[in-house]
């Protein structure tokens, strides 16, 4: 990671800069006991060193084979990836596939697919994944690749600049074009998988939001373009359901709920896809897209969907 000093850091240290740009003690100490971990110019430097402007501080932000996480395997598998720099890859997840390893998903993850990834190219890997999808829910996945890239990620998400748009297939159609689901989720008692619409007042509701506009429409169906203001579990799947209109496919919220349409049959996971995300940061933005999977294509190709707004370039 290399930095060109301006003038506001013109005889400031090398700890000003870190604690200003949101530097972790954790990473500054890793730092400060790396071979090189700081320099300046490209000799070594401690974090007393006074800084210039023109000067080059460079941080050791990589990870180490030490860093790695042995129960980690490492596994080959193909992946789609959308964008790769110093800092961070997005790829396109495919339905079936989780995130990351849990009880029964040891080696079959797309952070086992990326440790391999890593692994054949002499590169170590630590799995910081930045935004999380269900197993059978597609799209994008963000990971940072280094511990910087994952606090500054994760700080641009938290504060809302990290924009994720999906796009869903629904059971029926919202009573509204386009709206605003706010309805606080909580999780279902006796159980630690579903959650449900819960009253506000309730110690265990956290808020949910989530913005959708209908993009297309038939007589028994729509396609929406939902964008989650908050980041709850199941939030869409639980929002749609909530408002008489289930994730087509849905076996937790939607049929197995509620008497399986011919659309369920059709798709045998919840057609929900996440379609982009938008990252804000350094006051410009970049854009990430993942196409429709071949599943999801399918099903609207095989309802009468009319065009009825904006958006249905995500769909193809």
């Amino acid at each position: 990671m290399r930095i060109k000093i301006t003038d506001s850091f013109d005889g400031r240290t090398v700890k000003d800069w870190l604690y200003k740009n949101n530097i972790s003690r954790a990473l500054i100490t890793r730092l400060k006991k790396t071979e090189s971990g700081i320099t300046v110019n490209g000799q070594h430097a401690t974090v007393r060193h006074i800084l210039h402007t023109g000067d080059e501080l460079a941080l050791q932000v990589n990870d180490n084979i030490e860093d790695e996480n042995e129960q980690l395997i490492p596994t080959e598998m193909p992946l789609d990836i959308i964008y790769e720099d110093d800092d961070m890859i997005a790829l396109n997840k495919p339905a079936g596939i989780p995130t990351h390893p849990s009880l029964g998903h040891f080696t079959d993850t797309l952070a086992n697919g990326l440790a391999y990834y890593y692994k054949s190219r002499g590169i170590p890997f630590v799995f910081r994944a930045i935004n999380r999808l269900d197993r059978d829910t597609s799209g994008i996945v963000l990971a940072a690749k280094n511990q910087y890239a994952a606090s500054e990620l994760s700080s641009l998400m938290q504060s809302g600049r990290i924009h994720k748009t999906y796009i869903a297939v629904l059971n029926g159609m919202p009573s509204e074009q386009q709206g605003i689901i706010n309805a606080p989720i909580r999780r279902r008692e006796a159980t630690i998988i579903l959650r449900e619409v819960a009253s506000s007042d309730m110690p265990d509701a956290k808020s949910a939001i989530t913005s959708y506009e209908v993009i297309s429409a038939g007589e028994n169906a729509s396609i929406v373009r939902a964008e989650p203001v908050t980041g709850r579990t199941h939030q869409l799947r639980v929002h749609f359901a909530h408002i008489g209109t289930p994730i087509v496919g849905d076996g937790l919220y939607g049929s197995a709920e509620t008497t399986p349409t011919e659309l369920d049959n059709m798709i045998d996971r919840h057609a929900l896809h996440a379609a982009s995300l938008v990252i804000e940061y350094n006051d410009r933005s970049q854009t990430l897209c993942a196409k429709l999977p071949d599943d999801m294509q399918r099903l609207c190709s095989k309802v009468n969907f009319a065009e009825i707004n904006k958006g249905a370039e995500l769909l193809y």
